[in-house]
């Protein structure tokens, strides 16, 4: 909802190779094939369901996401479309590029791997500690698309990726109590948008909730909060640290959940929920 485009993923020990996307950094890397390649089909036959549900991203997905090796449920899976019969390239690598260029997907868009080969797809890996977390499968002279263009695609939950990818595609990956990375599906906060004049709020998305940080009460204006931020509180007694932290911020929450108390280095803050649809165009 709230996401920009993808930075560059730069792999740690390996050699690059294949296609540059013309400021020196290489779509496709050479490196360390998988403990365990994917050796399913290349061409998996889609279905698209009006839902978000993993099942549903998986059947949209088709091979890019049976490649996938998530810890937790894919993210995102789609069978891209809207190039034209003039946009596809010559090579596999060129392919992959278009898929980038046209698509802005919420993915790495560097540091892909050659996983598997055929004689009309290939199956793009990007991975992380040698298992695929997101997964481009391009494909050659399709109906009406002559040359070589994207096919499938899909990726995990963004706290898999590296840290500087999750942060440069605009996401807040919070850690548990147990210092585990928390799943932006369950879990996130990120800067409001700029083009709605929002940026100096903040968002934090719990489950099914979303609240607020809004010192220059810029969303308070529309009447888009259930209550006002307040910025130094004292901590509810009914109050307990659910142990996620994000740099110095700290969540507790009481029991109804009506309001997220974050202890900062400086004290607490009160952060209400958002009316049901916020949302800026």
């Amino acid at each position: 909802m709230r996401r920009g485009l993808v930075a560059m993923a730069v792999l740690a020990a390996v050699t690059a190779v294949g296609c540059d996307d013309g400021t020196g950094v290489r779509v496709v890397v050479k490196g360390s094939p998988p403990a365990t390649p994917y050796g399913g089909p290349l061409h998996v036959p889609t279905k698209s369901l009006d839902e978000q549900s993993p099942r549903a991203l998986r059947l949209a997905s088709g091979a890019a996401g049976r490649a996938l090796e998530c810890d937790g449920e894919i993210f995102e899976g789609t069978g891209p479309d809207g190039w034209s019969t003039s946009d596809g390239g010559d090579t596999p690598e060129e392919g992959l590029k278009l898929y980038f260029d046209m698509f802005e997907p919420g993915q790495p868009d560097h540091g892909y791997r050659v996983e598997r080969q055929e004689t009309d797809r290939v199956l793009y890996s990007f991975d992380v500690g040698g298992r695929t977390k997101a997964a481009v499968v391009v494909a050659k002279d399709q109906k009406d698309r002559p040359g070589w263009g994207p096919e499938t695609s899909a990726s995990c939950d963004p706290a898999e990726l590296p840290a500087r990818l999750a942060a440069a595609d605009g996401w807040e990956v919070w850690t548990d109590g147990h210092g585990k990375r928390v799943p932006v599906s369950r879990l996130n906060s990120q800067a409001g948008p700029e083009h709605c004049d929002w940026d100096s709020a903040h968002f934090l998305d719990l489950d099914d909730r979303t609240y607020i940080r809004d010192p220059e009460g810029v969303l308070g204006r529309d009447g888009l909060l259930k209550a006002p931020y307040r910025k130094d509180v004292r901590m509810p007694a009914d109050a307990h640290d659910t142990g996620y932290h994000y740099r110095g911020w700290h969540l507790w929450l009481t029991d109804d959940r009506a309001t997220a108390y974050v202890r900062t280095p400086d004290g607490v803050e009160a952060w209400p929920q958002t009316n049901q649809g916020v949302g800026c165009m």
